[in-house]
């Protein structure tokens, strides 16, 4: 895109900047490349320096409740200072290399409800600073992210929506400053235990954190609570698991837990080898975490508010696919996102 906005603080005739993504899908962990091409514009200009940012939104916390807020995760800088002659043209390749723990932005070809991203670029000349329009970016599954999102939908999870919790995972190593919750409505099979179930991926180059956070419904003598499980699965085998199993033993396991077992949430201890549940999974799988029982979404996520390439057709993995905004919607959701900052 075109920065229109630079000519406000370079002056009529100044330079333009036009980013364009080689393809803007891309994966966590995978490379974003493109260029960033600059036209001179009636005079020469010294520019200090040229930086994308991978720009999203994100729920915070604050004193006075929760509020979304727009900022960037990732920073590199392609330019340093250069002088740019009158009518110049330049191209200056880049690669951003997306941090394993990018949260998703797409499944099964189309974006997801609730999330945005997009790469903006700053240009800076003489201590002004222009940011320029948000290209959008599409993050798809991994293959082990795809299989995990299929077998809820699978099992008749309905999605809910996504979005970003500013904050830390107890107990999860994170680099980024927030987590990624894909929000589902129970399958009618466990829809008498559960409210919804929340889902995030904490990625990073060998495996993957799977935590999900189960809202328990109450009884008539008891209230009900959150009920949290963490586990370590592999990238590797992605495809020798059968995970519509794996998936529906870790919710069987969070709706029979009416209480709190000896070694759960300590290392090593999966949410397997309880009578009556699936045969655990292979090694690499279902270790970390087990369930526990917190009263409260900030006992085990610290700052959240409580609260695809891999698809053949858009709709055949049951309801995961039916809460995505499609179409011009998509684009008005970007315009908004944008205009935010």
């Amino acid at each position: 895109m075109v920065f229109k906005k630079l000519l406000g603080a370079m002056g009529v005739g100044g330079p333009s900047v036009d980013t364009v993504l080689a393809n803007p899908s891309t994966y966590p962990g995978a490379p974003l490349t493109g260029q960033v091409n600059l036209t001179g514009g009636t005079q020469e200009a010294h520019i200090e320096h040229i930086t994308l940012s991978l720009v999203t939104r994100m729920e915070v916390e604050g004193g006075g409740g929760d509020y979304s807020a727009t900022g960037d995760f990732y920073r590199l800088t392609v330019a340093g200072p250069t002088r740019l002659q009158a009518g110049q043209q330049m191209s200056i390749p880049f690669r951003i290399d997306m941090p394993w723990e990018t949260p998703i932005t797409t499944a099964y070809g189309q974006p997801l409800r609730g999330m945005v991203m997009g790469v903006r670029t700053e240009v800076s000349i003489a201590r002004a600073v222009d940011k320029g329009d948000l290209d959008p970016v599409y993050v798809h599954p991994l293959p082990i992210q795809q299989k995990i999102l299929d077998a809820f939908g699978e099992l008749g999870f309905r999605f809910k929506s996504a979005d970003l919790e500013h904050g830390q995972i107890y107990g999860v190593h994170q680099t980024l400053p927030f987590y990624q919750e894909i929000e589902y409505w129970p399958a009618a099979q466990y829809a008498h235990a559960v409210n919804e179930v929340e889902l995030t991926f904490v990625t990073s180059p060998h495996a993957v954190e799977v935590v999900l956070e189960f809202d328990k419904r109450g009884g008539l003598f008891h209230s009900g609570q959150d009920t949290y499980g963490r586990y370590t699965v592999s990238h590797q085998d992605a495809e020798t698991t059968d995970w519509r199993t794996v998936v529906d033993g870790w919710v069987r396991q969070a709706v029979d837990q009416h209480r709190s077992r000896p070694g759960y949430g300590a290392p090593g201890h999966g949410a397997y080898g309880a009578p009556g549940y699936p045969p655990p999974p292979p090694p690499g799988y279902g270790h970390g975490g087990g369930y526990g029982h917190h009263g409260h979404h900030g006992h085990y996520r610290h700052g959240g508010h409580g609260g695809g390439m891999g698809g053949a057709v858009l709709g055949a993995v049951g309801g995961l696919a039916a809460g995505y905004v499609v179409g011009e919607a998509v684009e008005e959701v970007f315009e908004d996102f944008g205009d935010e900052d």
